[in-house]
């Protein structure tokens, strides 16, 4: 149990980190992207890469929390479920600024990208 709950953490603190960084890199990168970032007038190809550096990095967290529970699914389980409690209020608040698709390809993909990161991690290895 204490192996789930610290891989869920350090799972959760990895993405916070992950997360960041690439979108400290996406402004950095990406001037038009940088310029509306903060009133969120996000364009198609700009959602699309918001969603995408989610995805990536949950995948890579969770793969952490995997590996820091043994292996325990439960862990990654627990790392998607806290991060969907956390973010349905933020995207109530957010609903009228981005599409819904966007909200529920965000939502609805959090617990199972978690899990696949998990499944990644656990995989045999080849020699």
């Amino acid at each position: 149990m204490l192996k789930t709950v610290l891989g869920a953490c350090a799972g959760l603190i990895a993405w916070v980190l992950l997360v960041t960084i690439c979108g400290l890199i996406l402004r950095a990168s990406w001037p038009e992207y940088a310029a509306v970032a903060a009133a969120m007038t996000f364009t198609l190809p700009m959602l699309i890469a918001r969603l995408v550096i989610s995805a990536v990095t949950l995948v890579a967290a969770s793969a952490l929390a995997a590996l820091i529970a043994s292996g325990a699914e439960s862990a990654t389980v627990l790392l998607g479920v806290v991060l969907l409690v956390g973010f349905v209020p933020v995207h109530v608040g957010l609903w009228h600024r981005f599409p819904v698709w966007y909200h529920l390809t965000f939502l609805l993909t959090l617990i199972p990208l978690s899990m696949l990161g998990g499944r990644l991690a656990r995989r045999p290895r080849i020699r």
